[in-house]
């Protein structure tokens, strides 16, 4: 008999990601292991460009209570973004991105080598990381930070047996230890930041298998759970 494969999500996928894992015999348990939420905030100060690393940031900007009256004047701004999803949210709704990355770090370099004589705002989350405003600070890069949306961590124990984990954010990785440990489960990341959030773990030989999907996305992170376990 076929040994049942057992992952566990620290995000709850939509129907047609589940179903992909379900077509390959994988067994899904799915939590979200952080939530987030819009914050309210003041644009009263909007530089030449705007810079977004996460489709939450765009959300909340699109979802602010006086979006009618100053989402016009943001889409006459050049955009810089982070992500694939994020780019194409932001197109989708208008702006005009001329610029982005899989990683913030990426994106950080082509804006102080190409672009470091213009002016940012960049729109952030609690736990954003500090790759981009330490860089662009560095460089002397004129720019300014509004904070749109919180990270909240909702931990969870889980006590099923698991063969993989698949984290989405360097913040469920955290979340997801706060109350459990990690042992021979594979972990599939969706990009190196978040695998970096589990390298600590290496020190006490915790975590033996890191797998770091080929594109930063949840539908490459799948691909990563099928190949590994059934292709």
């Amino acid at each position: 008999m076929t040994k049942q494969i057992n992952i566990l999500s620290t995000k709850k996928l939509l129907p047609n990601q589940k179903q992909d894992l379900l077509n390959a015999n994988i067994h899904l348990i799915e939590e979200d292991f952080i939530e987030t939420k819009i914050k309210n905030f003041e644009l009263t100060k909007v530089d030449d460009n705007l810079i977004f690393t996460s489709q939450n940031a765009v959300q909340s900007v699109l979802q602010h209570p006086n979006c009618e009256e100053f989402i016009p004047k943001l889409r006459e701004k050049n955009v810089f973004s982070v992500g694939m999803k994020t780019k194409d949210l932001l197109t989708e709704n208008g702006f005009n991105v001329i610029a982005y990355t899989g990683y913030a770090a990426d994106l950080a370099e082509i804006i102080s080598l190409i672009y470091g004589k213009e002016s940012y705002t960049f729109f952030s989350g609690n736990l954003r990381r500090d790759v981009l405003p330490k860089t662009l600070k560095e460089n002397g890069i004129t720019f300014n930070e509004i904070e749109v949306y919180e990270t909240n961590m909702t931990s969870k124990k889980i006590t099923s047996k698991l063969d993989g984990i698949l984290f989405f954010s360097p913040s469920a990785v955290e979340s997801y230890l706060k109350l459990n440990t990690i042992n021979e489960e594979v972990c599939f990341c969706i990009g190196e930041t978040t695998a970096e959030a589990l390298v600590p773990k290496l020190r006490d030989k915790k975590v033996k298998n890191i797998i770091i999907a080929d594109k930063p996305s949840i539908e490459n992170v799948i691909d990563e759970v099928i190949e590994y376990f059934i292709n």
